[in-house]
């Protein structure tokens, strides 16, 4: 060992220090500017990554869904919903007769645990079972529960009497 770190002689440095020598010199690997290099480099890479994404998010293109045929509007009465796909075949979605005339359909997928949410319209919500989460039926919007983002809506079009699906709005809390 070159040198202790308090200056003095190895015979007059405790035992432990005799036993379990560090170099002085080699323990001072990483001076503080080069660990203030290293953060600045590693920041930057962070900053870079950020753009990166962002630009990615916005360079992405806005790809239309599909229209597909959901069910003809006599299918349901006041207060029935029916469970269908949208718009690939594993996504479940709920298309419920809130009124005569009126009809909405909502991602099938709770936004808290992506459990199965479970229509009640006689309460006007939606019911997530796992973690009693409850939707508006509405708009989608959590009432209570642990849900913090309302469900994806399924936009809708009415054509006759048959009910399109037509894309999908997801809203943020």
């Amino acid at each position: 060992m070159s040198s202790f770190p308090d200056g003095k002689r190895a015979s007059e440095q405790p035992r432990w220090r005799r036993d379990f020598p560090i170099d002085w010199p080699e323990d001072q690997l990483v001076a503080r500017r080069d660990l203030l290099r290293y953060m600045c480099v590693i920041s930057a890479g962070f900053a870079v990554g950020q753009l990166w994404i962002g630009g990615m998010t916005l360079g992405k293109k806005d790809e239309s869904l599909p229209r597909v045929r959901i069910a003809d509007s006599d299918q349901l009465a006041v207060g029935e919903s029916l469970v269908f796909s949208y718009p690939e075949e594993h996504d479940r979605c709920l298309l419920v007769r809130t009124a005569e005339e009126q009809f909405v359909a909502f991602s099938q997928k709770c936004t808290h645990l992506a459990c199965a949410v479970v229509p009640e319209p006689d309460k006007q919500r939606f019911h997530c079972p796992c973690h009693a989460g409850y939707f508006d039926i509405q708009s989608g919007r959590p009432l209570a529960g642990p849900p913090r983002r309302p469900l994806p809506k399924i936009l809708l079009e009415i054509d006759g009497s048959a009910i399109y699906a037509v894309g999908v709005k997801k809203e943020m809390a």
